[in-house]
C-alpha cells in the first residue's frame, strides 16, 4: 500500500476515477468508501497538520457551482478565474472546459494539490494551483479575478469570516463572486443574492442525505 508520505501514489491507490454525479461531463478520483479512508488518513494527516480528506469527495456545492458554470459558459469564458479552496479542483475544471482562461486553483493542502493535478489531468484541462494561502497573504487588487468561485467552504466559523471578508473585497473592485452552498451553518445568506438551486446526489455517510437541496450564490460590489 502506498506511504501517505507520497500523495499521488496514495490517492491513486485509494480512490476510483468516477463521473460526478449532477456533473457527469467531469471525472474525479473519489473514495468508494467514504468512512474507510476518512478513518485511515486522520490521525496521521493530524499529525502532520492538515486537514481531513476533503479532497476525495464531489462536495454538493461545488458540484452545484460547476453545473452553473457549465450551464453559464460566458460568465468565465476567456476570463481570469479564481477557484478558491480548490479541493479536488472540481470547480476550477469545470470553469476551464467552459473556456475560462486561466483558472487558478488555490489550495494548502499537498495532498489536495495532488489530487487536483490527477484530475486535471483526467479531465485534459489545465489548471495553475497555487499553494500558499491566499487569504493570509492576498495578491495585489491591481491582479484582480475576473471571477471568484467558491464551493462549499462556508463550514466553519473563523474560515468562513475571512474567506467573506476577502470575498468583498474583491468585489468591491468588480469581480464576480460566485458560491455553491448546501445550507452551511456559516454562510452570511443575508449578504448574498440567490441565483438558483439544485438537488444533488451526495453520500449518505457524509452528509446523512441522499440529496441535498444546493444553492448557488453572487455577491455584490
Amino acid at each position: 500500500m502506498p506511504s501517505i508520505a507520497d500523495p499521488r501514489a496514495f490517492i491513486v491507490a485509494n480512490t476510483q476515477l468516477k463521473p460526478v454525479p449532477h456533473v457527469p461531463e467531469i471525472k474525479l478520483h473519489v473514495a468508494d468508501e467514504p468512512v474507510p479512508l476518512w478513518e485511515k488518513t486522520e490521525d496521521e494527516l493530524r499529525e502532520l497538520g492538515l486537514p481531513p480528506p476533503y479532497w476525495a469527495f464531489a462536495w454538493a456545492g461545488g458540484q452545484a457551482l460547476a453545473r452553473y458554470v457549465l450551464e453559464r459558459p460566458e460568465l468565465v469564458k476567456a476570463k481570469r478565474v479564481l477557484d478558491l479552496a480548490s479541493g479536488s479542483g472540481l470547480v476550477g475544471i469545470a470553469a476551464a472546459k467552459a473556456g475560462a482562461v486561466p483558472v487558478i486553483a488555490a489550495e494548502i493542502d499537498p495532498f489536495a494539490q495532488a489530487a487536483i493535478a490527477l484530475n486535471m489531468e483526467a479531465n485534459g484541462v489545465y489548471l495553475d494551483v497555487v499553494t500558499h494561502d491566499l487569504l493570509q497573504h492576498p495578491a495585489p487588487l491591481a491582479a484582480r479575478y475576473d471571477a471568484i468561485l467558491v464551493g462549499d467552504f462556508f463550514y466553519e466559523d473563523a474560515p468562513a469570516a475571512r474567506t467573506f471578508a476577502f470575498l468583498r473585497r474583491h468585489a468591491a473592485v468588480g469581480t464576480r463572486v460566485l458560491v455553491g452552498d448546501p445550507g452551511r451553518a456559516y454562510l452570511p445568506r443575508e449578504r448574498l443574492e440567490w441565483l438558483c438551486e439544485y438537488k444533488i446526489p451526495v453520500t449518505r455517510a457524509l452528509e446523512d442525505q441522499d440529496i441535498k437541496h444546493t444553492s448557488v450564490w453572487s455577491l455584490g460590489a
